[in-house]
């Protein structure tokens, strides 16, 4: 079966179509300012060059219309027609306590996600037009989603409580969801299959390191811990996001700033991280070039996120009682060599030791640790399309 699998932004759009039998991918793509001036397709048939094509698109409904053109195309194309697709897989970010995994989209499911829009007002709205969009031009061909917030569902209540009145989550839903977990999900399975284990002995420790970044404790195969929250805010210091803080802070700088809360939520979300600390950027290739060239501030962003990825390490080591395995995954984990050894830099006493000479390697599978390491420290990249294609193919045979 060939399976679709769109992933919808406010503005751009991701695609894959791969061929499950084999889980062979044959093309992917990106459309890009969905809606504003100089949009772009950027096709590409997998051994083949990219193809972009600039057109005007002012919805998610004739972005994906030109998804579809493209992939049915006869020279760049992967499919003689539209009957070949026998599934769509849509990655939706939020869908609150409502579905610990992936589900047939119905209108019930539909109208649960609008429900949970509340809980992720700059994701779902977008996932949600992608789904509309496919059922009104692929009407037959059934649908599935696949959530990042589903891995995480598994987490016992001590995980995800927050010391707050106990109303806000009976009314509100207010807890811990976590994210990224279609990435924990991959990362994770890959990495006992790496190792040659039974995913149910042992406990990995999965670190998706990126602009965004999240860390997950994944006990016998299930999350038990993750450090994003309620929002995608919480945890580890990111590229714009502040992490962890005191929540003192928010009132003390809206006060001091003139700021009103959403003024205070655009600073924590998108002026903060290393970004904030630097000054510099939040990629962090410029903030090593930045620190190459003597730039302080540089030097402790990379300091404080390598810190802060190593506290976590840490408390989850102490949450499973012992590690077996840490994954490095996303696009810091995955090619950043230096961020990799700042985090496991003494941590021996945990039984965590990196071996330099095959950290030495950018975007590979492969294991980092040293062998007299009791961890396995073990560097994947992640595949998110491909978990969402499985799950999809998983439903419909289903």
């Amino acid at each position: 079966m060939k399976i679709l699998v769109i992933n919808c932004g406010s503005s751009s759009l991701k695609y894959q179509v791969l061929d499950m039998n084999g889980e062979v991918l044959l093309a992917k793509g990106l459309v890009e300012r969905i809606g504003m001036e100089g949009a772009v397709i950027t096709h590409e048939k997998i051994g083949m060059d990219k193809v972009k094509n600039v057109t005007p698109m002012e919805t998610h409904k004739e972005a994906i219309a030109l998804v579809l053109e493209a992939i049915a195309d006869k020279e760049h194309g992967v499919i003689a027609d539209m009957s070949e697709i026998g599934a769509v897989g849509h990655r939706v970010v939020h869908a609150g306590e409502k579905y610990a995994g992936s589900v047939l989209i119905t209108q019930d499911v539909i109208n649960a996600l609008e429900e949970c829009t509340e809980l992720a007002p700059l994701h779902n709205p977008p996932n949600l037009l992608g789904i509309a969009a496919c059922q009104e031009l692929m009407a037959d061909t059934p649908m599935v989603g696949v959530f990042d917030t589903a891995f995480h569902q598994t987490m016992p209540a001590q995980s995800y409580i927050y010391a707050l009145p106990y109303e806000y989550y009976e009314k509100y839903g207010v807890r811990r969801y976590g994210f990224h977990g279609t990435s924990h999900k991959y990362v994770s399975k890959r990495c006992a299959e790496i190792l040659g284990k039974d995913i149910k002995d042992i406990n990995i420790i999965t670190c998706h390191l990126g602009n965004g970044a999240s860390i997950a404790a994944v006990k016998g195969g299930v999350c038990i811990d993750t450090s994003m929250g309620f929002t995608p805010l919480e945890g580890l210091v990111m590229g714009t996001r502040s992490g962890d803080l005191d929540p003192a802070i928010v009132s003390f700088v809206a006060n001091k700033e003139g700021l009103d809360l959403d003024g205070v939520n655009n600073v924590l979300n998108k002026k903060s991280g290393v970004f904030g600390i630097s000054g510099v950027s939040s990629d962090f290739r410029d903030l090593e070039t930045a620190e190459a060239e003597g730039n302080e501030r540089a030097k402790l962003a990379l300091e404080v996120f390598a810190y802060r990825v190593k506290k976590y390490i840490g408390s989850y080591v102490a949450a499973m009682n012992g590690v077996d395995a840490i994954v490095f995954t996303a696009g810091v984990g995955e090619n950043d060599m230096g961020m990799r050894e700042a985090i496991c830099k003494d941590m021996d006493a945990l039984g965590i030791k990196l071996d330099s000479e095959k950290n030495a390697v950018r975007g590979k599978e492969t294991i980092i640790s040293a062998d007299d390491s009791k961890v396995d420290l073990v560097l994947i990249p992640t595949n998110e399309e491909l978990t969402i294609a499985r799950d999809t193919l998983e439903i419909v045979q289903g």
